[in-house]
Formats: structure tokens, sequence, C-alpha cells
């Protein structure tokens, strides 16, 4: 069952989440609790290229759908396969023509290849920033500067920077209509980045910006790590993306409503225990919008998978990754901007294939070309992928030399990203590696850059200004450039 929850963190007053959703019951269908206090996040307003109270603006893209491969796929085993190269360093899969002029692939993206004429391919993504806590450099557009050495600091803190999904929140919270918004705009699926190893990685949250633009996030238990979910046909049970108790306004008896309105009340009872210099402007109205929440019919259509055909929910693949990537195609269509899909894993191995190429033969590079190649003609065929931008990306590629069973190590300074739909120009290739696939040689491309890609695609400068937790303006990225010749 996957059931909707927040995580663990102190707010200013000292208490954790954990206290609060105490004080206030389930605390509205178990989402993100802090949203409700517009203490934290009232207190500030956008400021310079963004105005609070106008428009969201328009862009090439209405929304973002941001697969994220978590581990690093390999650049030399998916879209910059070296075949000339010398035999320890070019792999032992095939390469494959595609319908992009020049752009052969790995034999396990068949699917992707047939279809290569809707995508443009980048080969120079780069980074120095070589370890898995790049995490939050792929998901925000910012290095993330803390060390991990001891390998205990890797957990999101109040204090990161934001992802750019919570970014787009943010200003759809404050811009013109927000009070009419009956669908979140930031959601993350199918769980928690790193919640599966018990982790809570950095770069999926908030941050500085504050819970109430945290994403809404589905989550799944952590598992066995020999039942891997994204590698396995997963029974119906476990797709159930519907949230337990969410029924609509018709089906909720009038008592059962009361008692959801009485949760309201005791947290506003709960509240002389908070820092009482907190301003509480805006408070009923954000409790009014999360009663309508619970009882959303809109929310409970969308997150009821079994309404998609059998035939179509084969076709995405029955794996959590697979069901998942549907499940963010049904985010998209029924509203919301920016839905992150990742592809985790219990036993942190994933797509960091240090071991051994079985795992990409097997599971990774097939589910991915299914479910991706799926979701491409899907979207295409609603006539979504004209104003959706679809990403798919690791945070890093792996090393060009790889051991005898090659597996291979963390390599940040090359690695490939695929972009579709929103005006791309499909059947492209953007940037080249050297011959050993090891770094950029034409076009590089940072995090930055793609960041900045992402927010002008939804037509955010990527110089828009809002404020820190200070209150101070702070450019939504330091630096970077849009790739508009990406873009027809």
């Amino acid at each position: 069952m996957l059931t909707i929850n927040g995580r663990t963190k102190r707010v200013c007053s000292g208490l954790t989440r954990r206290d609060l959703i105490r004080t206030g019951g389930l605390g509205l269908f178990g989402l993100n609790v802090p949203q409700l206090l517009a203490a934290e996040d009232a207190r500030v307003a956008p400021t310079h290229v963004f105005s609070p109270g106008t428009p969201f603006p328009k862009g090439r893209a209405k929304s973002v759908l941001f697969l994220y491969l978590f581990g690093g796929p390999s650049q030399l085993e998916t879209f910059d396969m070296k075949p000339d190269a010398p035999s320890q360093l070019r792999g032992p899969f095939q390469p494959i023509d595609s319908r992009t002029p020049g752009l052969r692939i790995c034999e396990h993206l068949h699917r992707t290849a047939a279809l290569s004429d809707r995508l443009a391919i980048i080969r120079s993504m780069t980074h120095s920033h070589n370890d898995h806590n790049a995490c939050h450099y792929i998901q925000t557009g910012h290095k993330w500067t803390r060390s991990a050495e001891n390998g205990s600091d890797v957990n999101a803190r109040p204090t990161d920077w934001p992802a750019m999904g919570s970014v787009v929140e943010y200003v759809s919270q404050h811009s013109a209509g927000r009070n009419t918004r009956t669908f979140p705009d930031y959601v993350y699926l199918p769980n928690r980045l790193g919640h599966l190893q018990a982790y809570d990685r950095t770069g999926q949250y908030a941050g500085w910006l504050g819970n109430a633009y945290n994403a809404l996030a589905t989550d799944i238990r952590r598992r066995d790590t020999k039942d891997n979910p994204f590698f396995r046909e997963c029974t119906e049970a476990e797709l159930d993306f519907r949230i337990k108790g969410l029924v609509s306004k018709t089906d909720m008896p009038l008592d059962r409503l009361d008692r959801r309105r009485s949760l309201l009340e005791q947290f506003d009872a709960s509240r002389s225990s908070l820092d009482q210099t907190r301003s509480h402007a805006g408070y009923s109205g954000i409790q009014q919008r999360a009663l309508d929440l619970v009882t959303s019919d809109r929310i409970r259509s969308a997150l009821d998978i079994q309404r998609e055909s059998a035939a179509l929910r084969d076709k995405y693949g029955r794996h959590l990754f697979g069901q998942s990537v549907l499940m963010g195609r049904r985010m998209i269509e029924a509203g919301c901007r920016f839905v992150s899909v990742i592809w985790d894993a219990p036993d942190g191995y994933s797509w960091d294939s240090h071991q051994h190429s079985s795992d990409m033969r097997d599971h990774l590079l097939p589910k991915f070309d299914q479910s991706f190649s799926a979701l491409i003609t899907d979207m295409e065929d609603r006539g979504l992928l004209d104003d959706t931008l679809v990403v798919a990306v690791g945070e890093m590629g792996r090393t060009p030399k790889a051991n005898a069973a090659w597996g291979r190590g963390h390599w940040s300074y090359s690695f490939p990203c695929v972009l579709a739909g929103a005006g791309i120009r499909g059947g492209i290739m953007h940037g080249a590696s050297d011959k050993d696939a090891a770094y950029p040689i034409e076009n590089p491309v940072s995090p930055e850059d793609l960041a900045a890609t992402i927010y002008n695609s939804l037509g955010l400068s990527h110089e828009i200004q809002i404020p820190d937790a200070q209150g101070r303006p702070v450019s939504i990225l330091e630096s970077g450039r849009p790739l508009s010749g990406l873009f027809a």
C-alpha cells in the first residue's frame, strides 16, 4: 500500500513534525502537516521578477515530468556508447541504430531507439561532485557543500536549497488564482529518495523555502534487499496509490467530516506551544484549503491508478517504476506542474552498478526502455507531450574503465540526459564526449544549465528572485544558461 507521508523535522519552536501530528490526530490524510503553519511560509513574499498576485508565467511547457534515475546510469551502456574503444572500456552490450542520424544506443533500449526522433540527447552533462549527494545538485541546480566522508551526513536539512519542484510550488501558491488551486504543483513518486534505505536524501525538499512548498509525496515501506519492487512485477495491493481514507464528499459521512474539522480545532488549540513571535496571517485560509484537499474528488481520482486500462498498465510495465511513471502522467493530466518520478532501490544498488552489468541487462535497461517509450507514446496520443517537458537523467555516469564483471564506479564528469516534449527539437544530439566517454569535448552542460532550461521551459526566468529564510531576495539559480537551442 502506498500512503502519503511527510518527514520528521523540527520547526523553530523545537517541536517535531511527529509532535504536531500527534497533537492533531492523523492530521489531514497524513500530508505535510506543517503546511498548516502559515507562519513559516506567509511571512515573506516574492520579489523582483516575480510579483505576488500575478499570473503564473506562461512558457513552452505547462508542466515538467522529471524522471530521476538515482545511482548514475552508465553513459557507455546507454546513450554514449563507444563501439570502437578498447575492449576493457566499450562495455558488454552492442550498439544499435536509432532514428536519429549518427546516434547509436544500447541494444537493450530498442524501443527508445525507435522513437529517438522525438528526443534530444545531451551527451555532455558534467560536474565535479562525484558521489550520490549530487542528488542535491541535480534536483536543485545548486552544488551540495556539505561533507559526507563518514557516510553519515547524507540526509536533507532545512538549510538546503529548495528543489526545482518546490520553487514551482512556491510561485504557484503566490500567483493569481492561488486560492482556487485544487491540486498541488509538486508531486514526488513513488517514495521519498533514500527512504527504502532508511535515508532521507537531500535535494527533494523545499529546504529553506519552507515546509509548505514540499511535494505531495507517496511512500512505500522499506523492503528486504532481495525483494526489489523496481525489478519485479508488483501486486495490485502494492500498486494502490490511493490515499487511505480519501473519499468523495458525497461518500464521506457528515460526522466523519466533522471529526476532520475537529482535528484542525485540536491543532489550533496546540498553537500556544509554538513560537508566539510567528505571524499566523492567513492560517484559516490554509486550514480551509487543507480540508478541501481531504475531500477532493480530483485528487482521489488522479491517485486511483486502477482507472487505467489493464493493457496500458501492461505497456508501462507492472513493476514499480513503470506504474509510477504512469502515475506521473496521471498527475500531469490532473494539472500538476512539476512531477518527479524516481528509480530508487531498497539495496542501494539500482543504477549504482559497481559490481556487475547483469542488473543493467536484465532489469534496469529493459524496464526503463519499456516505461519511457510507453510514456512518450502515451503522452503524444493524449496531446500532453506538446506542453509537457519530459526529462530523464541521473546524478552522474560511470567510470570509463570497468572491472572484470563489467561493474563501473562513480563518474560525474560526463553523463547523458534525455529530453522530450514542450517544443524540444526531436532527433538531435547536444554535446559530445571524448573517445573514452570520460569528459565533454563539445558543449558541456552543468546541472545549473539543466535547471535553467527546465525553469525557462515553464516561463520562469532562471534569474527570478525569491526570499530566503531571512527574507532576503536570492536568485533561484546562482549561474547557468538555458539551452534554448534544444527547442524548436
